[in-house]
């Protein structure tokens, strides 16, 4: 006789499972998974907790022991067929005696690609696809970025005026958002593998762009600066080494006497081709970002960098912290530079929009909607 149990709320905690491996399992997939029986009762929860550790399914497997038979699997993405840093997950599963499998959503990976379903159907298994199917891609799209178009998933973060600016008319920008709202952006730091900024950004802020305290990921610090007269000994990046390494990023014809002078700051340097704007081409940078399995990446930058991101479509991801203060001023800028659109979107371009009280600021999420 069917199950009448309903899997959508046994999916919806193998989700909320899933997202406790944020940075921490990158750049695999969050992905978590439920042992349960017929009628729903769970019997055990796992996870992908690390790089390189056992994956969701063997966890909640090794979890549940000999009560696998005959019940049934919750897992928020297509199990793994392949050998990797583990053995394959449809192994275990089949292994493991279930009668039914509800998968998320298929595996984006070309080495994967629906195989892992067709093995378990193949040994006899019930298996359904499509359960909270546009949750679960939601949260593999940084993995599903980096597998398909080999470059991160680029989020932007800025923090502006109730009236819309990211400094005022002379350029003042200290402080716009408040100490509570800079904690959660230290947060947000520790699960990138790169933070970006550029060469405006070192000059006017110095910043560091460590995440203070230490989360799970030390991010590469990246300065997109075209002439590379940016840093310098007692530039605060280059001082911090030992708390992250520097990338920078140059135009690809400065001389070979400003390159020797960069790298002997001990900061690593990539030259970059240039846009007909003489700008760096940010392309080619989320290209080498992404060749390094950089699976996210944070941009603190000023509007020019944030708006040329734009105006290149390489931005899938906003955090925006607004604060209850008025500047004005007509050369006041905000966030997004660059050549913008010529008319505004007739659907809204965000999707996924997320907002949170911090204290008096607002701080709203949302990713960035394609086509």
């Amino acid at each position: 006789m069917a199950s009448s149990v309903d899997p959508v709320p046994l999916m919806q905690v193998a989700l909320q499972y899933a997202r406790h491996g944020e940075g921490h399992v990158e750049p695999n997939p969050m992905v978590g998974a439920v042992v349960a029986t017929a009628d729903g009762a769970i019997i055990s929860i796992g996870y992908h907790q690390q790089f390189g550790d056992a994956h969701a399914e063997l966890n909640a497997i090794q979890a549940a022991g000999l009560d696998t038979l005959g019940n049934d699997l919750y897992v928020t993405l297509e199990p793994c067929c392949h050998f990797g840093k583990t053995p394959p997950c449809v192994d275990a599963v089949i292994q493991a005696g279930f009668r039914r499998v509800f998968v998320g959503c298929q595996d984006p990976a070309p080495h994967v690609a629906g195989q892992g379903i067709e093995r378990l159907r193949a040994a006899g298994l019930q298996v359904t696809v499509g359960v909270c199917e546009s949750q679960s891609r939601r949260l593999i799209a940084p993995f599903e970025m980096l597998m398909l178009q080999r470059r991160p998933w680029i989020h932007a973060k800025w923090a502006m005026t109730l009236d819309g600016r990211i400094a005022s008319r002379t350029g003042h920008s200290k402080w716009i958002s408040s100490d509570a709202s800079r904690a959660v952006v230290h947060q947000l730091r520790g699960r990138m593998d790169a933070v970006i900024t550029g060469a405006g950004t070192v000059r006017c802020d110095d910043p560091l762009l460590t995440a203070r305290p230490r989360g799970a990921r030390i991010p590469l610090r990246v300065v997109i600066d075209a002439d590379g007269s940016s840093l310098h000994a007692d530039t605060k990046l280059v001082k911090s080494l030992s708390q992250g390494a520097v990338l920078v990023c140059v135009a690809d014809h400065i001389s070979g006497k400003q390159i020797e002078r960069l790298k002997s700051l001990e900061v690593e340097v990539l030259p970059c081709a240039v846009t007909k704007l003489g700008r760096i081409d940010l392309h080619a940078v989320m290209a080498e970002l992404g060749r390094r399995d950089c699976t996210n990446v944070l941009t603190e930058a000023g509007s020019e960098i944030l708006g040329s991101l734009f105006d290149s479509s390489l931005i899938d991801e906003v955090h925006i912290f607004i604060a209850p203060r008025l500047t004005g001023g007509s050369s006041a800028l905000g966030p997004l530079g660059g050549l913008g659109r010529d008319s505004i979107p007739k659907i809204p371009n965000v999707q996924h929009l997320r907002h949170t009280s911090i204290g008096d600021d607002l701080l709203i999420e949302a990713d960035i909607r394609r086509g």
